[in-house]
């Protein structure tokens, strides 16, 4: 469980873990502001159709971070994520077509209802993550080899699912998925679901348990192994939501969606103070986390860098961030 941080002389800390995080998604901002005036001569902060644009971009990334940061407090790591988004957009993107073009044949064929394909593509999230979960509590096998191989499995059922071709022609409810803010207003409420779990019920307590210490947890008779298949079925249904809003957004299902974004919503996680050691991390440094990526990708994009330094970045702030948990595990 989370513990109780204090400073200097024992005194609590009257600030939030978060609170440096923040100050750092503040600087970044303020720094491709100033960056902005002097290369480009416009303003980064102000222009409101941008800021719209980085939040809608960084809210798919923040579903699945929330599901990651919960398997990172638990001790381990989920690499399947963007193939798990892959996936499920083909799914559910398949029983979301629609029939217009069919009804010239069958006058009365009708379009499924938007449930259907949303259910599927949590379902498909769901069995990627139930399988995560299984395979590491038991087996024994390490997370990182359990979650890379149904990496591998994902993104190939993705493109043997449609033999490689894209899913296109989808209903205009289905598309509302993706339109407008509601991306954002889905990451937000994930997001704020798993906060209250996390920090107010069992589920939240176990899971901090277990990322602490282990043995101690099965030694005080927590289910470790089932609440490890839990977390992993959580996070791979949260990947699945994040597959249908992908695929909602671009009107399409393709097998190439989700390229990297496991690694893009670890880092979330991991900026937002989550601890690769386990047993500590919380959701809205994840957010905050999640920001602070939107934030580079939108100002190097405002400043019209190449998108291959974004990368290079990216990779320095994850080391970076690594370091620094590092350090503060032992301090």
């Amino acid at each position: 469980m989370a513990s109780t941080r204090t400073g200097a002389g024992g005194r609590p800390r009257r600030f939030p873990p978060e609170a440096s995080i923040l100050m750092v998604l503040i600087g970044l901002a303020l720094a491709f502001e100033l960056l902005g005036w002097i290369f480009v001569g416009q303003s980064f902060l102000l222009n409101e159709q941008r800021l719209v644009v980085m939040i809608l971009q960084v809210s798919v990334i923040g579903i699945i971070a929330v599901g990651v940061t919960q398997v990172i407090i638990t001790g381990g790591i989920d690499l399947s994520s963007g193939s798990v988004v892959a996936l499920t957009a083909m799914v559910a993107a398949s029983l979301a077509q629609s029939s217009d073009a069919a009804r010239a044949v069958y006058p009365s064929l009708t379009d499924m209802p938007v449930l259907v394909p949303v259910l599927a593509g949590l379902a498909g999230g769901a069995a990627a993550g139930l399988l995560n979960g299984t395979l590491i509590a038991w087996t024994s096998i390490p997370p990182f080899i359990a979650t890379l191989g149904v990496m591998v499995t994902a993104r190939g059922l993705a493109k043997w699912y449609t033999h490689g071709e894209p899913v296109s022609m989808l209903t205009d409810r289905y598309a509302d998925i993706g339109g407008g803010a509601l991306p954002v207003m889905i990451f937000l409420a994930t997001a704020l679901t798993f906060h209250i779990a996390l920090r107010y019920t069992r589920y939240g307590k176990l899971t901090y348990a277990i990322g602490a210490n282990p043995q101690a947890a099965r030694v005080a008779g927590i289910p470790v192994a089932r609440h490890l298949i839990a977390v992993y079925t959580v996070a791979g249904t949260l990947s699945g939501l994040a597959g249908i809003v992908t695929s909602a957004r671009a009107v399409s299902g393709q097998a190439g969606m989700g390229t990297m974004y496991e690694l893009d919503a670890i880092a979330a996680a991991v900026i937002g103070g989550a601890s690769l050691a386990g047993g500590v991390g919380r959701i809205t440094g994840t957010v905050i986390g999640t920001m602070i990526l939107g934030v580079v990708t939108s100002g190097f994009t405002f400043l019209r860098i190449d998108a291959y330094y974004q990368e290079i970045v990216k990779g320095a702030i994850i080391v970076v961030a690594v370091i620094a948990d590092q350090y503060r595990q032992r301090a």
